[in-house]
């Protein structure tokens, strides 16, 4: 192995990767919603975090939306 590489004759390309890439988020989640994932994930043998980002993509995937009426908003 070489003690030192010359990469300036190295051409640049776009990481295939970036599209897959995570992006750190902070959010306030109640307590028994955090406490439903942290069972689910241990179940499955996962990290919650990943688990709540599965489910989120599946909601991603299928174009679900949830319908919201706030009182006094009612259309």
């Amino acid at each position: 192995m070489k003690t030192e590489y010359d990469l300036s004759k190295m051409k640049s390309r776009r990481n295939p990767y970036a599209a897959k890439l995570k992006k750190p988020v902070s959010m306030r989640l109640s307590e028994d919603v955090v406490a439903y994932f942290k069972d689910m994930a241990s179940e499955a043998g996962v990290p919650y975090q990943s688990l709540i980002n599965l489910y989120l993509r599946d909601c991603v995937l299928k174009h679900r939306k949830i319908e919201i009426n706030w009182p006094g908003n009612e259309s």
